[in-house]
């Protein structure tokens, strides 16, 4: 699969453009759209936004952050590589231009009857594994099947409404669905990662492995050393290399992820040239760590690419399945001693949005109170919802920034009073069974620390001794896996068109599956409902009435203490790369950009000046 399309996923399936309807109903197409027409006809050449022209060449190398033991990143067990997803093909590939749309990949055309019951792909017989073996229909029925039964328990949740998968003629897939009340299903399977049934015949497909397994996609593994890089190769007969949603694309011949310990290691590796491109997630390193000889040379590159891409919700998230997390006024109040003016003000340069809404940047995000459909929706439910989310618009604490927030402390202070606890000494302590409230913050990255800190100090004031504990990216990974946490920094993200991975993110059946992605332990009826109704939304109009009720109800939860969003993606690069004009809407696309071989020429030259 590859890995800007894990598990996160945009989904569809209306009448596109360009296709042919038959007699029987069913339409024909090149590509799926969720809820109108695609953008690009069935002849389209490649996308709008890349260059067809591009030059193929020279190395990137990109890092990684802790350690990996395992090739295989379909199973639960192991730290997988990064990068896993350049060795693998799928069925189709969505485009970042389009909220909700895919286009062929391995799967010539597609076809959906009216009902929307099932999804036949037609594949290509030009499609080939590395070892020059074809793709064939029972490749897919293996690689299906197997995720579902032996694979990571998201892919239970992800297909548990696809019943089965049969070979129809021979060269086609069809998947039959529960029903056709999910619009995504048909999309949901084309993300697909086809895998070799005759590979993995005599393996273990449950074990962790070091072996570089058969692929089919643009790039090979060509060199691993364990836990600290792993190194990808252009496949230079790629049999795909000149379809319409490659061309332009997977430019360079080496790709290679280089492991740190930390992020504050990761920077200064970054600095002294020992890897090329950069994404930065925090603000203060991005207004002055990156000074020095390079970056004032102009060796070093620094842009803001701007985005339309929802931001999810990055928050500290409560485990619901402590005992001191469940009553829901208990997070409400520890919202309000973290104090986001202040640590913007004072820890970011003032660079960030506060989140308030776990689809925030798009349409998705509820505002206002509910009104029409929506309300109407959120009605039938009062009495099992808090009734603010029918009467009031969430907003998270506000403070002036000076590190006065008192008044917000009074109002948690109350809020915990009528949860049952109170202060006696200089603790919080719980009315019953006179125990103190206590619990740890999780990190995995030591930079996070300087945040969270001033977060336990207001705290401290209400009486709650909380500890913050930094671990090793794999005891993180596990303790998360298992949900062995009080409070961890937490990320949702979310889709232009969120559906059926809201079941794994939020649905009571997934809250006690080890692994799943219902971190917060979220079991709730309502929840539930919401997350069926915008799986079943029949268009975009009631998609988007649908998410933002879905969205109310967790807001006014409090499962999370919301973080900070951003509007542009940050990135430092050395000048050896050219890259497009313009940037795909929903995000930067780096597999787009190429190596300048006179740009690399002259960085050689100019790193030699620099350094004397």
């Amino acid at each position: 699969m590859r890995a800007r399309a894990i598990v996160l996923a945009v989904l569809l399936a209306a009448i596109p453009l360009g296709v042919a309807l038959a007699q029987d109903g069913v339409t024909k197409s090149h590509g799926l759209s969720l809820f109108g027409d695609l953008k690009y006809g069935p002849d389209f050449a490649h996308f709008d936004y890349v260059n067809p022209e591009a030059p193929k060449g020279g190395s990137v190398h990109y890092s990684a952050i802790g350690t990996f033991d395992t090739l295989n990143p379909f199973t639960l067990k192991g730290n997988a590589a990064a990068g896993l997803g350049l060795d693998t093909d799928t069925l189709m590939v969505g485009s970042p231009e389009e909220p909700a749309s895919a286009y062929g990949l391995i799967a010539e055309t597609v076809e959906v009857p009216a009902d929307r019951t099932w999804v036949q792909f037609n594949l290509r017989k030009e499609a080939w594994f590395h070892d020059g073996t074809p793709i064939t229909p029972a490749d897919v029925i293996w690689t299906f099947e197997t995720l579902k039964s032996k694979g990571h328990p998201f892919y239970r949740s992800y297909y548990a409404d696809v019943l089965k998968a049969e070979q129809v003629g021979e060269r086609s897939v069809r998947f039959t669905f529960r029903n056709g009340n999910n619009r995504e299903l048909a999309q949901i399977v084309g993300e697909l990662p086809v895998l070799s049934k005759a590979y993995w015949a005599t393996r273990d497909f449950e074990q962790t492995t070091l072996d570089p397994p058969l692929g089919s996609g643009p790039y090979k593994i060509e060199a691993v050393d364990p836990g600290r890089s792993i190194t990808f190769r252009r496949v230079p007969d790629y049999w795909a290399a000149n379809l319409p949603v490659n061309l332009g694309r997977e430019n360079f011949d080496v790709i290679r992820y280089d492991y740190y310990r930390d992020m504050t290691v990761a920077l200064e590796a970054f600095k002294a040239g020992a890897y090329d491109i950069r994404s930065e997630n925090t603000a203060k390193l991005w207004a002055t760590g990156y000074d020095g000889p390079a970056l004032r040379a102009g060796l070093i590159q620094k842009v803001e690419i701007p985005h339309s891409r929802v931001s999810g919700m990055q928050a500290f998230g409560f485990n619901t399945r402590r005992d001191f997390f469940a009553d829901r006024r208990v997070r409400e109040a520890i919202g309000y001693a973290f104090d986001f003016d202040w640590t913007n003000k004072n820890l970011f340069n003032g660079a960030y949005t506060r989140t308030r809404s776990y689809f925030d940047n798009s349409e998705l995000a509820s505002t206002g109170v509910p009104t029409g459909d929506e309300l109407r929706i959120l009605e039938k439910y009062k009495g099992m919802i808090p009734g603010e989310v029918l009467t009031k618009q969430y907003d998270p604490p506000k403070s002036d920034g000076s590190g006065n927030i008192r008044d917000n402390l009074k109002i948690a202070l109350d809020l915990l009073n009528q949860a049952g606890w109170s202060v006696k000494g200089e603790s919080l302590v719980n009315d019953k069974s006179g125990k103190p409230m206590a619990f740890e913050i999780l990190l995995d990255q030591p930079e996070f620390e300087r945040i969270v800190l001033p977060f336990i100090a207001n705290l401290k004031r209400l009486g709650i001794v909380a500890r913050v504990r930094t671990v090793d990216t794999s005891q993180y990974e596990e303790r998360m896996r298992s949900f062995d946490f009080d409070m961890a920094v937490v990320g949702f993200g979310a889709s232009q068109s969120p559906g059926n991975e809201q079941r794994d993110f939020w649905g009571s059946a997934t809250a006690d599956q080890r692994g799943s992605r219902n971190l917060l332990g979220v079991k709730d009826k309502v929840v539930d409902d919401l997350i069926d109704l915008v799986v079943s939304a029949s268009d975009r109009e009631s998609l988007v009435t649908r998410v933002r009720a879905l969205d109310r109800v967790l807001l006014w939860g409090f499962y999370v203490v919301p973080n900070w969003h951003l509007s542009v993606s940050r990135v430092a690069y050395w000048d050896k790369f050219d890259r497009p004009k313009e940037s795909p809407k929903y995000g930067v696309d780096f597999m787009a950009w190429w190596v300048d071989a006179a740009k690399a020429a002259s960085l050689e030259l100019r790193k030699a000046s620099v350094a004397q």
